[in-house]
């Protein structure tokens, strides 16, 4: 893996660490602030506020001072921005804190996919689906440290500090290997709010889809192994675990498969795998089925949103703007989907709430088609690009 590709990857892997050190300190947290169910509930909704209003701004800024150092600047502004709930001493500071994590959250999402899709135009081969899995893995193995920390009773104030500061000085010297891209001389700013186009909407239908079933499975395998498939709790949180190993195992190889089958067919094949994954899920009553029908479900959906991003790169007017839009829709997506599916399987059923998201993955495999049509499978360097220059890195 060579400098700007080994870059990326472990900036994609420090936003997961980031995203899944957090993610274990939300009791403890909760516990310290004295926290309602209702309080806790509309913090966690915060982030998603945040990204929202950030992430239609990020190619603006990575415009006006590059790629390279808005992913440097942004992924700096994250880590530091995940010790930050830890330390409110109140709500309100604690809603402000979460505004201010989402926001980070989101820009630096938009600027690190734009910069890969440079990354892979430069290479001339696909490289977006490896740097998603290293994201898994840095958010599994920060998610591990952080139940090892709570389980210890550490305060999660030093707890968050530290991470903070690890991830810091790992990040400050990987971001050097990042590509400089500079934008084609004339080129005009990107719009200061990059709202999906006709042309994003088409790939974003099917990223909407695969973040739809990837969120509602990670937020309710457990729930579903425990009260449809009468699991301990060991087991159902094991569930989780596989789940999310499935999905960093497959994108870590997503790349491999690109380049042999192209990002359409890939989507289509992982379609079928996920809608058979999500059958076995309907259908079982006993852990371990449940557990492999979860399994095949993150195996499924799991190139998805990395192709999709890399699609959106190709058809939009810069990398930034496209990205910044589907990120729009995969983030509603992501916010929407845990919700439905608890109100389905509360008016319905756990089976069925499955179902639905059985049928969405469906959806996913019938319109995957955008992916070749918008160029997301594209790995050869135009000669002209109209995002911008990219340069070998320097120091």
């Amino acid at each position: 893996m060579n400098s700007p590709h080994r870059a990326i990857a472990v900036v994609f892997a420090l936003h997961g660490a980031v995203a899944g050190t957090l993610a274990t300190r939300i009791p403890w947290i909760q516990d310290r602030l004295d926290l309602s169910p209702t309080v806790l509930g509309a913090a966690l909704l915060c982030p998603s506020v945040g990204a929202f209003i950030g992430m239609p701004t990020a190619s603006r800024i990575a415009h006006r001072i590059g790629e390279r150092r808005a992913t440097r600047l942004l992924i700096a502004a994250w880590c530091a921005a995940g010790a930050l709930p830890a330390l409110a001493p109140a709500p309100v500071f604690l809603f402000a804190a979460m505004l201010l994590f989402g926001a980070t959250a989101g820009m630096s999402d938009v600027v690190m996919n734009a910069h890969a899709v440079s990354v892979g135009r430069h290479l001339g081969r696909p490289v977006m689906s490896g740097p998603h899995g290293l994201w898994c893995v840095g958010s599994l193995v920060a998610g591990g440290a952080g139940i090892l920390a709570a389980h210890a009773g550490i305060d999660a104030r030093l707890h968050l500090g530290l991470v903070a500061a690890v991830l810091l000085a790992v990040g400050v010297p990987a971001g050097r290997g990042l590509l400089h891209v500079r934008p084609s001389p004339g080129a005009p700013a990107p719009r200061r709010f990059a709202l999906p186009t006709r042309a994003v909407l088409a790939i974003g239908v099917v990223g909407f889809c695969a973040t739809f079933a990837e969120g509602a499975s990670a937020d309710w395998t457990a729930v579903y192994l425990t009260e449809v498939a009468d699991a301990g709790p060991g087991l159902a949180a094991a569930a989780y675990t596989v789940f999310m190993s499935c999905m960093a195992g497959t994108r870590l190889l997503g790349d491999r498969l690109v380049r042999r089958l192209g990002p359409a067919r890939v989507v289509r094949c992982g379609g079928v795998v996920a809608v058979l994954g999500g059958a076995l899920v309907v259908a079982s009553r006993a852990p371990w089925p449940a557990i492999a029908g979860f399994a095949l479900l993150g195996v499924g959906v799991a190139t998805v949103v990395p192709l999709v991003f890399a699609a959106a790169g190709a058809a939009g007017a810069t990398p930034g703007e496209g990205v910044a839009g589907v990120a729009t829709i995969t983030y509603l997506s992501g916010l929407t989907a845990p919700a439905i599916t608890g109100w389905t399987a509360g008016a319905l059923s756990y089976p069925a709430a499955f179902a639905l998201i059985t049928c969405v993955v469906a959806v996913m495999t019938v319109t995957a088609g955008a992916l070749d049509a918008r160029g997301g499978g594209a790995t050869a360097r135009p000669a002209a690009e109209p995002a911008g220059r990219a340069e070998k890195a320097v120091p």
